[in-house]
């Protein structure tokens, strides 16, 4: 099993329950109409369809990875990059044992407060066996300062020693809208090298066609687990 630290959230106004209802509670996400009618109209995603990926990635399509992987939620990324208080961060993190693991996947956001959200999404992963940082971002660096903030933030996690923080090709998006799609494309090809040790990572099938295609097939999964 994978391990997962997510943020406990306040019940929803009930008015927000009537206008926008959950459609899916899987593990410890939700989503609502108004995230699955954003995948389906091939207009962006959201926090909660990213939350939801990393969740299902976990759970169920790479869950043979162990231990050795973890993927922390979009909330808890942003609680990461915005803690004042190393000491505080430090037992917050304690139950993670971020020291044993292989492969950290955190999915980055632009904002600087402490909901996760902003304009821009971005894959981070902090590979143990090389010691450093890989960030995988659709808009050529756009994400670079964030990701960095939370590098540090990880650092006393595996030592405190600096780790290096390289901005690595990948696909780049071609509109304004599709960043959080390639995060999730992004993050399950480097698991599919992860669980094949020794594969490369298939980045380049990640292109405007793959991503829409994609877009189909999580809303066709979020209709069947919805069903089960």
């Amino acid at each position: 099993m994978f391990s997962r630290l997510t943020l406990s959230t306040s019940s929803p106004h009930p008015a927000l329950e009537r206008m926008d209802p959950v459609v899916l509670s899987y593990q410890d996400s939700l989503l609502r109409r108004s995230d699955v009618a954003l995948l389906r109209a091939l207009t962006g995603s959201t926090t909660s369809a990213s939350g939801f990926a990393f969740e299902y990635f976990a759970a169920e399509l790479f869950k043979g990875l162990g231990e050795a992987a973890i993927f922390i939620s979009p909330e808890v990324t942003q609680f990461i990059k915005c803690a004042a208080c190393p000491e505080e961060l430090a037992l917050f993190l304690e139950p993670l044992g971020l020291a044993s693991r292989r492969w950290v996947f955190l999915a980055v956001n632009d904002n600087s407060i402490r909901t996760a959200g902003g304009s821009h999404w971005s894959l981070l992963l902090f590979l143990r066996d090389g010691g450093h940082f890989a960030h995988y971002d659709s808009q050529s660096g756009g994400n670079s300062l964030h990701a960095r903030r939370i590098a540090t933030k990880l650092e006393p996690s595996w030592g405190g020693e600096e780790s290096a923080l390289c901005g690595e090709p990948c696909p780049l998006q071609q509109n304004s809208y599709d960043c959080g799609m390639y995060v999730i494309c992004n993050a399950e090809a480097l698991c599919e090298r992860a669980r094949v040790e020794g594969s490369p990572a298939s980045l380049s099938r990640i292109t405007p066609a793959y991503i829409t295609q994609k877009r189909l097939e999580w809303c066709r999964l979020i209709q069947r687990l919805d069903r089960d």
